[in-house]
């Protein structure tokens, strides 16, 4: 099983510039396709973008495409959320999660493993 730990969520100003690292422990880290989720107050959680197990293949929400960047590590147990040209409605809680699968889904039920969750804030 592998256990994730999301860092480096913040407060930015609108137009900036912020990685969020999702850290995994276990051996089996390349054996999940991984995604990121966020969750504003009041409202339900939402793909965000997804990568591949081994992360030739990814996707991303229509309202991130262009400013956010996916990527992971193997070698590091470790996922990054690029997210550039930040705005106010990006503020959230981002969530990383895992599915022993090959590619992931923007389906939130296809994933069994989550993390704690950082938070993120754009002022505008």
């Amino acid at each position: 099983q592998v256990q994730l730990v999301e860092s480096g969520g913040g407060l930015v100003q609108a137009g900036g510039s912020l990685r969020l690292s999702c850290a995994a422990s276990g051996r089996t880290f390349s054996s999940y396709a991984l995604g990121w989720f966020r969750q504003p107050t009041g409202k339900e959680r939402e793909f965000v973008a997804r990568i591949s197990r081994t992360g030739i293949s990814t996707s991303y929400a229509d309202s991130v495409k262009g400013r956010f960047t996916i990527s992971r590590d193997n070698a590091k147990n470790t996922m990054y959320l690029q997210m550039d040209s930040l705005k106010p409605e990006d503020t959230a809680v981002y969530y990383c999660a895992a599915a022993a699968v090959n590619y992931g889904s923007t389906d939130n039920r296809m994933y069994d493993r989550w993390g704690q969750g950082t938070q993120v804030t754009v002022s505008s």
